[in-house]
């Protein structure tokens, strides 16, 4: 077993999942559970959250590691390429959004904590959406006029 599976996943004896089910299916929603048996190989037990998480981040990866197999362009130009929604952004937050997501993704797989490369993914793929609305602080290139509050302070991406 790898150390971010052992980082989280805990186990169990297949003997507790049939006596304390209730507790075993409780704990598998906050974490991956390792079933072991004596017969067979353990088998992991986890929500449908947790495998859609790995699943995602896993993609995720596989998109990165095609991005860095290219050597023509930039690291941001080359990810643009692959995540089109990028190119609604400026050139320098294009590279901010590279660099972002190259380190996002390196916490993710050394802390076993998919959500982290997920959430900077969605929240750079949304902002690059919001943009392209329009729901910048220019006026939209469709002419429509954005209303900002007047008393909002500007806060840091997160």
């Amino acid at each position: 077993m790898s150390l971010i599976n052992e980082l989280r996943t805990t186990t169990r004896r297949s003997s507790d999942l049939s006596k304390h089910s209730a507790d075993v299916f409780a704990e598998a929603e906050n974490q991956p559970v390792q079933i072991t048996r004596r017969d067979g190989e353990p088998l992991v037990l986890m929500s449908q959250r947790e495998a859609d998480a790995r699943d995602a981040l896993l993609q995720f990866a596989a998109d990165l590691i095609t991005v860095t197999l290219d050597d023509e362009g930039t690291l941001a130009s080359r990810m643009a390429e692959r995540f089109q929604w990028m190119l609604a952004l400026s050139l320098e937050d294009q590279t901010q959004c590279a660099r972002d997501l190259v380190n996002a993704a390196r916490a993710s797989f050394a802390t076993g904590q998919a959500h982290l490369a997920i959430a900077e993914l969605t929240s750079w793929r949304e902002t690059a959406t919001a943009i392209a609305a329009g729901l910048s602080g220019r006026p939209s290139p469709q002419g429509y006029p954005v209303d900002w509050l007047d008393d909002a302070e500007p806060v840091e991406r997160p």
